[in-house]
């Protein structure tokens, strides 16, 4: 007796499709699963036998086989189980086996035979829907995440439920409709007392989506800055939510029964994360903290203690938008169009800048710590702002402007660049290539020195980049001392 089943498997954010064939034929009982699974995948075979025994369920007698087509296909993880145990049942006429027809399903099992959740049920409901089927029957935490993929989910808690509901017995409620929960209230801008300049950069950045690097002594407010970026940034629009979400549902950071995330994601990780950790990769490639910060915000605090490949393997992302991972059994895409911010001291021991203070720094140790970053990465930041120590009187000062008061300016600026980008007026453009003869820009950071002075222009509410635009912009190339 053989019956049938779809899943899906994940291959870096795209659902691939999976049959799970159960053949089952009269001999010495035995239980084999073939299709290139992995271990994880192997281990099914115990759990798919405790979760049916464990839902007072016939195990049947003889050999079962199943299949997991395509077979050149590698398949990873414990998304199979609840398939595999679906196809056994169907093949052992425990349910017509009709009744999956028009259906997928996707889920780990537990011994007692009830349903968990597991990553990527967004990604796997995407490739059911594109496979033309109308239902995806899954663990009723992941019903929420199912639904987001414009599918029909039929979620449940366990094994018995689903047989039920394939016997025509019985029919699952549908998920709560999920709560757009209000995210936690981003740092308040108001908060930063005094850096103008930085404050205004940091609109700047929001506004185009620019590429900014906080250099200052410790204590000046560059952490505390950068991390008020997404309070002033626009709402993420309905596709845009879905894209964020898609990558984090492969990376299990998703909540969940959560609505669409409309907050842009902000990402910080820590100085000793590893290449595959920041851009992506491993044995089983998965997003990195770029991929994760897509749509948002990756900040890089102390960048000079960020190891080398880990920053340079960023320049790719930065120009493209994208990562691309290449594997023995694949290619990988990953998007990852973020914007960087970094903030670092402008010395080991954190003195140079700052008056009060005397740097204990060796010429060959400044030298060690600015090699960890090189000129190419350098030129990818469009906003390099020094910032001092704030004076007695500053810190003094009663509250600056809002954040709700500056996410309106962005995101009217960030609708006039949609529109049109403004173009240069013949006094800007010479001063922009007199800029590239003394300042040594290169071609790119010419590009990006015009944009920019367009933004700077869309935040003023001009139709044309004016000279003082193009000026305000080169204000913000990164100064010799760090570009040395």
């Amino acid at each position: 007796m053989l019956a049938r089943t779809v899943t899906h498997a994940l291959v870096g954010l795209d659902p691939r499709r999976v049959e799970v064939e159960a053949h089952l034929q009269l001999g010495t009982p035995a239980f084999a699963i073939v299709g290139l699974a992995d271990r994880a995948c192997q281990e099914a075979k115990e759990r798919v036998r405790s979760g049916i025994s464990s839902a007072e369920l016939n195990w049947p007698d003889g050999r079962i086989t199943v299949n997991l087509a395509p077979a050149f296909l590698r398949k990873e993880g414990s998304a199979f189980d609840v398939p595999i145990a679906l196809a056994v049942l169907a093949a052992s006429r425990q349910f017509p086996p009709g009744a999956l027809a028009g259906h997928a399903s996707f889920g780990e099992l537990a011994l007692d035979g009830r349903f968990r959740p597991v990553v990527g049920a967004l990604i796997a409901a995407e490739g059911a829907r594109r496979a033309g089927l109308d239902r995806l029957i899954c663990a009723a935490e992941s019903g929420a995440e199912v639904a987001l993929a414009g599918i029909e989910p039929v979620p449940v808690h366990h094994l018995a439920e689903a047989v039920a509901y394939l016997r025509g017995q019985s029919k699952p409620s549908p998920p709560a409709r999920p709560d757009a929960v209000a995210a936690p209230p981003a740092p308040e801008l108001a908060d930063v007392r005094g850096q103008e300049r930085a404050r205004r950069a940091l609109e700047i950045a929001a506004a185009g989506m620019h590429n900014l690097l906080l250099l200052g002594p410790p204590g000046t407010g560059k952490t505390m800055l950068a991390r008020r970026l997404p309070g002033i940034l626009p709402p993420l629009g309905d596709a845009e939510a879905l894209e964020v979400m898609r990558i984090h549902s492969v990376a299990g950071t998703l909540p969940q029964g959560s609505a669409l995330v409309r907050t842009p994601p902000f990402r910080a990780p820590h100085h000793s994360a590893s290449t595959a950790a920041i851009v992506g990769g491993g044995s089983g490639p998965r997003p990195g903290e770029a991929s994760l910060a897509h749509l948002g915000v990756l900040f890089l605090d102390e960048l000079g203690e960020f190891p080398r490949p880990a920053l340079e393997a960023l320049r790719q992302p930065l120009e493209d938008g994208f990562v691309f991972i290449a594997r023995v059994l694949g290619r990988m895409l990953f998007p990852a169009r973020f914007q960087l911010v970094a903030a670092m001291n402008l010395c080991p021991c954190g003195a140079r800048g700052d008056p009060a203070l005397q740097c204990a720094c060796t010429p060959q140790r400044l030298a060690r710590y600015r090699e960890r970053f090189s000129r190419a990465l350098l030129d990818r930041c469009d906003l390099v702002v020094m910032m001092p120590r704030p004076r007695a009187a500053e810190l003094a000062a009663p509250p600056g402007e809002s954040s709700e008061a500056v996410r309106v300016r962005v995101t009217a600026a960030r609708a006039r660049l949609s529109e049109e980008q403004p173009a240069l007026t013949e006094e800007a453009g010479e001063l922009l290539t007199r800029a590239v003869e003394r300042l040594a820009l290169s071609g790119r950071g010419r590009a990006r020195a015009a944009r920019v002075a367009g933004t700077i222009a869309a935040l003023g509410g001009c139709a044309e980049i004016g000279s003082e635009h193009v000026a305000e912009a080169l204000s913000y190339r990164a100064p010799a001392e760090v570009a040395g």
